[in-house]
């Protein structure tokens, strides 16, 4: 399955205001969904996982962080993977070339499995806490050992 489009999607201000006046979601012993169409309404309760991906999605929406959701077998371009990982489109190609992050041809154009594109995200922001890990130790002996 391959994402055409990566869309993330944030709230106004006064959205934001509205979702977090809500009660926490994992206080409701059954969470049910109102769906109204031209045709009619339909009241549909979500089981306990649906509903624990809700609370997550409005929280993140409340803080005002941007949120797209992707199905885990997703197939993302490299643009898309740069998005996730905060990155150029170039460096991502580059991380493709070299092995960090596997990936496949569709006709002439390359496509990484989402799964792949979130692991080399936590594998990154690994790196990235030992390296400051490192730098505060480094600058902790600087300061009690004047080196």
């Amino acid at each position: 399955m391959t994402v055409q489009a990566l869309e993330f999607v944030s709230l106004s201000e006064r959205e934001r205001r509205e979702i977090d006046r809500l009660p926490p979601l994992g206080e409701a012993e059954t969470l049910k969904v109102q769906v109204q169409t031209q045709s009619g309404e339909q009241t549909i309760a979500l089981p306990p996982r649906a509903q624990a991906l809700i609370e997550t999605l409005l929280e993140h929406l409340v803080r005002g962080e941007p949120v797209t959701v992707l199905a885990e077998d997703a197939e993302v371009t490299p643009n898309d993977a740069a998005a996730i990982l905060g990155m150029s489109r170039p460096l991502v190609v580059h991380r493709m070339e070299i092995g960090d992050l596997p990936f496949r041809y569709v006709g002439k154009h390359r496509r990484a499995r989402l799964a792949d594109v979130l692991a080399l995200k936590a594998k990154l922001e690994a790196q990235r806490a030992a390296l400051r890990a490192l730098a505060d130790d480094t600058e902790e002996l600087a300061r009690d050992h004047g080196l």
